[in-house]
């Protein structure tokens, strides 16, 4: 999934109703987003907008449900078992640790990537699957509910069992969706006839420190060699532990793991069809555990660790996560009413930099904590909220009162300058000002200079 809420038109079905109600639970989402950062009402306001968002999702799932009836909708049960999944499961969850934490930015962050990664995911393929004969619905081949009732009591007891962690299940149809700093673990279990199970463990970083980490007497705050090896022996024991419970016809035995990228982890998902895909929130950090549908396959292109490489594969994975941290492109978020002005730059600046596109201040602070941009390039001409009142939004935010701001204007106004002067903006440039020259002002800003920037 990406990490704004924004529409985008393959969203669209090509059925009018289900299409607007989707747009509108994103337009719900974003509200919520924008009004929970407000800090001396976010409680109440959150569990307003969360009620609607409930509300307006259940009725949504009905009618689209009947619209499957009347169609005929081969694949009608396993789609009402995903709305209920969400709607019974992951949203009750997430809003236990809304409350839990008191509305904290990491809880509303947890809210806001699943609910957009499964709305995204499912508007996507389960949705795009009604209307088009050659969509794929990927959850075709779960275990039956019985096994996965009894796996997901396996699994909780487990994490109590060896970590002291009281978990609850927070989907048990989990998409692949992105959920703070990963660590994607792979095993690959082969039978004798030749058919291979891939199962992988996904572990949000903060829960192995507070887990294995822990146990070893790791007091560091990042992961190394030590503790990732660790957890790798311990989740390969978790995934044994599992086994014992479902035996199996044929004789299984390991022929290999890796760790993966996020990318990998998300081209895994996609090729494969998963039997059971579940998502927990152990209180300590998210965990999922995923096991797709054996197959025949040839091999896989990611290295397998072994005992005589294990030391170098693990270290030159910890490096290639800090390296693509470290060597990111810069993030600009660019915040214009006008789409001309919004395509316009963002065609300028996309090969150099990373560019979020927002149309709004409401959806300029969404954003902002979804992205966490380098710089700013705020229109100060908007409509409703101007830009002086967005820069006012966005620095009564601790953690956005260093994030500097360049107001785009079309004209220079010294009584409205002077206006928004105290809230310390980064400076302003004219939109009149040709392409190349407000190319090489933003260069200049990040190489420390101020060079056309007033």
């Amino acid at each position: 999934m990406g990490n704004q809420l924004v529409w985008e038109n393959r969203f669209n079905i090509g059925v009018d109703f289900i299409d607007r109600e989707h747009k509108k639970l994103f337009t719900i989402m974003n509200r919520l987003f924008a009004f929970s950062e407000q800090e001396d009402k976010s409680p109440w306001v959150c569990q307003e907008v969360i009620k609607y968002f409930k509300d307006h999702a259940l009725k949504h799932f009905a009618e689209e449900e009947a619209y499957m009836a009347t169609i005929y909708y081969k694949d009608l049960d396993m789609h009402r078992h995903l709305h209920e999944d969400f709607r019974l499961r992951m949203l009750p969850s997430l809003e236990k640790e809304l409350e839990q934490t008191r509305y904290d930015k990491d809880a509303i962050d947890h809210f806001l990537g699943v609910c957009a990664g499964w709305l995204i995911g499912h508007t996507l393929t389960e949705d795009q699957a009604i209307v088009k004969e050659s969509g794929t619905n990927k959850w075709v081949n779960l275990l039956p509910e019985e096994e996965r009732i009894v796996l997901r009591q396996v699994i909780i007891r487990l994490l109590k069992d060896m970590f002291c962690l009281e978990s609850r299940i927070v989907s048990e149809c989990y998409g692949g969706e992105k959920f703070g700093n990963g660590i994607y673990y792979r095993l690959l279990y082969v039978t004798e006839s030749g058919e291979q199970q891939e199962i992988i463990l996904v572990f949000e970083e903060k829960l192995l420190l507070n887990t294995v980490g822990k146990i070893i007497g790791n007091e560091s705050e990042k992961l190394d060699v030590m503790l990732m090896n660790a957890a790798r022996y311990t989740a390969r024991q978790f995934v044994e532990r599992i086994k014992e419970y479902f035996p199996d016809n044929e004789k299984r035995s390991i022929r290999g793991e890796n760790l993966l990228t996020f990318e990998q982890f998300e081209r895994t998902f996609e090729r494969q069809l998963p039997q059971h895909s579940l998502l927990f929130d152990t209180g300590a950090g998210y965990f999922a555990y995923c096991a797709m549908t054996p197959r025949k396959v040839k091999g896989t292109n990611e290295p397998s660790i072994r005992a005589e490489n294990a030391m170098e594969e693990v270290q030159k994975y910890l490096l290639k996560n800090e390296e693509a941290n470290n060597s990111r492109k810069k993030k600009l978020l660019v915040v214009d009413d006008s789409d001309v002005v919004l395509q316009a730059l963002k065609r300028l600046l996309e090969k150099d930099y990373q560019v979020t596109l927002a149309k709004s201040g409401v959806a300029a602070i969404r954003c902002m904590t979804l992205e966490e941009p380098d710089l700013v390039l705020l229109d100060y001409n908007m409509p409703v909220c101007d830009g002086a009142q967005v820069l006012e939004m966005i620095r009564s935010e601790t953690e956005f009162a260093d994030v500097p701001v360049i107001f785009l204007t079309g004209r220079v106004d010294k009584s409205s300058i002077s206006k928004i002067i105290p809230l310390k903006p980064a400076g302003y440039m004219l939109k009149s000002e040709k392409p190349a020259e407000i190319k090489r002002n933003i260069d200049a800003f990040f190489e420390g200079k101020s060079a056309g920037i007033s």
